[in-house]
């Protein structure tokens, strides 16, 4: 890959290593990704975008049935352009695995047990999906974020500043269900499993970046959270259920954080995120060590380093194609070697890899997820 506009990968006939033939098609997709090799399971984070069709999705199925909505981000609004949930079905012809983010905003039964409409929308997935697909979810902020987004800030709101509040710009307060063990069984992980059994793979824990005044130290962070995972449940339904780590915050990553996930056997999630350190740096911070007790390891590619959500949101709109501005840079080059080294690792070790890319990154994540399945072939 070039550091200008140059495609990033030759979309040919994917390849296979020697101990892994693909499957023969009559007609390949150069996005059928499901046969790479045994311990690399390629996903993307979120789906039913109506800019992969054509590549992931048929032209001819899906092209009248987009629905949009707006979306309004950094004074810009968008129009967001999405297929209904019976596209799934097309999405597992083409990956093993997805991550669905929805499950972050609202759990999946409410106070009194009842369901929301998050569970409705996952049962459908569920209805569209394959047996021997595999599903990753979001954990819900409400158990997993010390502090929660809201647009007007109250008084109790961390460092407020009454002109914000006044403007009715958004700031951060405390969570008062933050790692609260019975209520994440009872309102997600427990309707997770009822709904996907063992398809749910794992559950990703994403940690929200705090400046480092503002956090625990890494020996009271490990602290928190080790109660709340004593706490949780090991077997839900008879079903285990793995659980990965995605903290966003780098001072975090030190050498008793990595200790205490091998020693719960808790997953160490690599994020290609804004303000984290290279994969290649999270993966000698983490020792080389693939620490899931369930074998499995998730990376996520997400933004490119030092780019805020909005202006990486921007670049890639409407994420149809690859976007050399994201994609023809030596960060992305970097992204797409380091997670192809956490491949071979993978490989070497017996793990499991979950390969997620999402748009943000490359302008288009079926893309993005191409390219790393042909460096990662280079390595095996």
């Amino acid at each position: 890959m070039g550091d200008g506009g140059d495609t990033p990968c030759h979309l040919g006939p994917l390849r296979s290593p020697s101990t892994s033939p693909l499957t023969a098609m009559s007609e390949p997709s150069p996005f059928d990704l499901r046969h790479v090799h045994p311990h690399l399971r390629f996903g993307t984070a979120s789906d039913r975008y109506a800019g992969w069709i054509g590549q992931v999705y048929p032209e001819d199925v899906w092209a009248d049935r987009v629905s949009t909505r707006t979306k309004k981000l950094g004074g810009t609004t968008y129009e967001e352009r999405t297929l209904p949930v019976e596209s799934t079905a097309d999405y597992f012809r083409h990956f093993s695995v997805v991550e669905l983010d929805f499950t972050f905003y609202r759990p999946l039964a409410d106070d009194a047990g009842k369901p929301t409409s998050n569970r409705f929308v996952l049962e459908r997935y569920a209805e569209h999906a394959p047996d021997d697909a595999r599903f990753l979810l979001k954990a819900p902020q409400a158990f997993s974020a010390r502090t929660l987004r809201r647009e007007r800030a109250p008084a109790s709101a961390v460092k407020l500043d009454e002109g914000l509040a006044k403007r009715g710009r958004p700031a951060y307060v405390p969570n008062p269900t933050y790692l609260d063990a019975a209520r994440y069984a009872d309102q997600f992980l427990g309707p997770a499993v009822d709904v996907l059994g063992d398809r749910l793979t794992g559950v990703v824990f994403e940690q929200e970046y705090a400046p480092k005044g503002q956090s625990p130290t890494p020996e009271a962070f490990v602290g928190e959270l080790d109660g709340f995972f004593a706490d949780v449940p090991p077997a839900v339904g008879g079903a285990a259920v793995q659980a990965h780590l995605e903290v966003r915050s780098p001072h975090l990553l030190e050498p008793p954080y990595f200790a205490w996930l091998e020693s719960r056997g808790l997953g160490y999630v690599f994020s290609h995120w804004t303000w984290l350190p290279s994969l290649g740096d999270q993966a000698r911070r983490a020792g080389g060590r693939f620490t899931a007790a369930n074998g499995e390891a998730v990376v996520r590619l997400l933004t490119p380093l030092r780019t805020r959500y909005e202006e990486a949101y921007g670049l890639a709109y409407p994420f149809d194609a690859v976007v050399p501005a994201l994609a023809g840079t030596p960060g992305a080059r970097e992204m797409i070697e380091d997670t192809a080294d956490l491949a071979a690792k993978a490989v070497e070790a017996g793990a499991v890899l979950n390969v997620i890319p999402n748009n943000r990154a490359f302008g288009n994540a079926p893309h993005l997820a191409r390219a790393v399945a042909d460096r990662a072939l280079d390595r095996l």
